[in-house]
């Protein structure tokens, strides 16, 4: 397996394919880097160098107790970017891995960057607060926990259905999809993957989102029932200079899985525009 090792020792595994300008890719919560495979191909067939990691504590990366936090996130995505002297790259996040990139960009800055993708991501505060008036109740993630905590196997099988909106009536439900999520998930260590949940809940990344200075396109489902777009993309696409937004009407979190032509179409219209 291709990995690098980070400063606290930790193996981050990655998949590198192709050629041509670099597009990275950053996975959400539970999952890993295969959760890409639609857009690795898709990509990867049309001249881009395609690159996907497992985040620190998923998939085939070290199962980390400590050092799982929104910082660490970032500084190990930037660890991949130098190890391997990508340049003009298209960072593209989903949901946590948003929240990746974004810190990415906030902690190192886009001298490496082209262009930038958030999909169902989560900033700028997924977190209800006084100043986050349309955020999720603290109570919400709280839930989360503890059943990632008792029964995590049985959570991410439940969990599956509203990430892909299969429990919205008239929905064509694919139990591979489903079946490919929980593996994914359980492959995570549980301790990551439960520190995991306060990074993507309470990490407010809105100053991070104020130092995007090269184009950037939003792309977010309207029924997106895991990152309600009112508290994200709509806000995002607000504090970042010159965002695209696009909305896809009916759209749940796993768009990029369930709508991966339209997802990957979209993209490629706007690397190359």
């Amino acid at each position: 397996m291709s990995t690098i090792k980070t400063r606290d020792g930790t193996e981050i595994f990655y998949k590198d394919w192709g050629s041509g300008q670099p597009i990275v890719f950053s996975h959400g919560w539970p999952l890993d880097a295969d959760a890409w495979d639609a857009q690795m191909m898709f990509f990867g067939e049309r001249g881009y160098r395609v690159v996907a990691h497992d985040r620190r504590g998923h998939g085939r990366s070290t199962q980390t107790w400590t050092g799982n936090d929104m910082d660490t996130y970032a500084d190990d995505l930037a660890a991949v970017i130098e190890e391997l002297n990508l340049r003009d790259i298209i960072l593209i996040g989903h949901s946590t891995g948003g929240g990746e990139v974004t810190r990415y960009i906030g902690r190192h800055g886009t001298q490496r960057v082209a262009k930038i993708v958030l999909v169902g991501a989560i900033p700028p505060l997924m977190l209800k607060t006084e100043a986050n008036p349309k955020g999720l109740p603290i109570e919400v993630f709280d839930d989360i926990r503890k059943n990632t905590y008792e029964n995590r196997s049985q959570f991410f099988h439940d969990l599956s259905l509203p990430f892909y909106g299969y429990n919205r009536e008239g929905a064509k439900i694919s139990e591979g999809i489903r079946m490919n999520f929980w593996l994914q998930g359980m492959l995570a260590g549980i301790k990551p993957a439960y520190d995991c949940i306060k990074q993507f809940s309470e990490t407010d990344l809105t100053e991070d989102l104020k130092k995007f200075d090269v184009p950037t396109l939003i792309v977010h489902g309207d029924d997106d029932q895991i990152v309600p777009i009112v508290a994200s993309a709509m806000l995002s696409s607000k504090i970042v200079s010159n965002a695209t937004l696009k909305v896809y009407p009916g759209g749940a979190h796993g768009l990029a899985q369930l709508e991966a032509d339209r997802f990957n179409n979209d993209v490629l219209t706007f690397i190359k525009g």
